[in-house]
């Protein structure tokens, strides 16, 4: 695993969508909004939508300082976070504006589970977002 930053500041990140993923194959790190792409990306790696904060379906679990998205995954092995289910992850996920960055897999390479979630004001403001 590389130690760069996955969002570096003032590069290009592709804005994707499950029907235009493919799209923008010389990007190595994308983002998107698109409830079904990022359910994918979960599932290929068995990560499961999670918290750490206080929500109407429990109570606080881990002391997150993360600029406030708030929701997580567990990954197999690393089940820090207290789950929850994908309904109550994307109602904080559009109700915080958040957009879902991802490092693509390499060919013949294992799946990252490399991922930011940032606000898309704050995507913007790093990088050039591509449509």
């Amino acid at each position: 695993m590389t130690s760069r930053s996955l969002v570096p500041e003032e590069e290009e990140v592709a804005l994707v969508g499950a029907d235009t993923e493919n799209q923008h194959d010389d990007a190595h790190v994308v983002a998107t909004q698109d409830p079904e792409l990022i359910q994918h990306w979960a599932q290929l790696r068995g990560a499961e939508p999670a918290t750490g904060e206080a929500t109407p379906s429990g109570p606080a679990t881990v002391d997150v300082h993360d600029g406030d998205a708030g929701i997580r995954f567990n990954f197999p092995g690393a089940a820090r976070y207290r789950p929850i289910e994908w309904p109550e992850w994307f109602d904080h996920f559009r109700h915080h504006e958040l957009v879902f960055v991802y490092e693509r897999d390499e060919p013949e390479q294992p799946p990252s589970a490399r991922y930011r979630l940032l606000k898309m004001e704050s995507l913007k403001k790093r990088a050039t977002v591509l449509a």
